[in-house]
Formats: structure tokens, sequence, C-alpha cells
């Protein structure tokens, strides 16, 4: 997948959690990624945060390290 539509896909994850009442976001995020992204995704996320993470929201950035 491209970096530019993986940060777009987490990103938009992000700004879901972001809306709902818990301070979890990252955890929530994280927990969304593990279930419904296949293992080579969730490594590229990983591998794009260790890089730098540009243009990731920083709960995803806290979110793919718990992935």
């Amino acid at each position: 997948m491209s970096p530019e539509k993986m940060v777009r896909m987490a990103n938009q994850i992000a700004t879901f959690f972001k809306t709902q009442p818990k301070e979890d976001a990252p955890a929530r995020v994280a927990s969304h990624i593990t279930d419904f992204w296949e293992p080579r995704m969730r490594a590229q996320l990983r591998d794009y945060v260790e890089q730098g993470g540009d243009g990731l929201d920083p709960i995803v950035v806290q979110a793919a390290r718990l992935t």
C-alpha cells in the first residue's frame, strides 16, 4: 500500500476515536488496527513510524507502538 494511503487510513481511524469519550484513544486505535489490518500493513505502519511517521496523527504514532 502506498504510504499516503496508509497515513490517510490510519488518521481516519484516529479521528473517529478522538470523538469517543474515553481517553485511551491510542489503545483503541491499536486494537482496531490489530483487528482489521493484515500483518503486512501493521508492519508497514510500524516501519513508517520508525522512519519518523511524517503526517501521522500523534495518536496513530502511539498506537503503532502497541500493535
